[in-house]
């Protein structure tokens, strides 16, 4: 098993994931070939909350043009989790 500050990488903010807050649904970006019971121990141990689910998706990265080059490159490929959290927990981490 992994450390659990390996899993996690960082949390996603954006328009998307704050809409969900409102259902107790919480996005991390998370290392790629991490599970989705080690990104519930992680989750659970960092925080100290309860998660009922964990969905993930893999996200291609984007084709990028260099202008100065003319070549084209790639973002890299990204793992992302999305957390639902038993209705009686919350991370303060996103609260505005």
């Amino acid at each position: 098993m992994k450390d659990p500050r390996d899993v996690i990488i960082a949390p996603v903010v954006s328009e998307k994931s704050y809409t969900a807050l409102d259902n107790n649904i919480y996005t991390f970006r998370v290392h790629p070939s991490a599970s989705k019971p080690e990104i519930k121990a992680a989750v659970e141990s960092v925080f100290g909350v309860k998660v009922l689910k964990v969905n993930t998706q893999n996200r291609k990265g984007k084709r990028k043009l260099d202008r100065r080059t003319n070549r084209h490159g790639k973002k890299p490929d990204t793992k992302r989790a999305l957390v639902t959290l038993h209705e009686d927990y919350s991370i303060e981490l996103f609260e505005v």
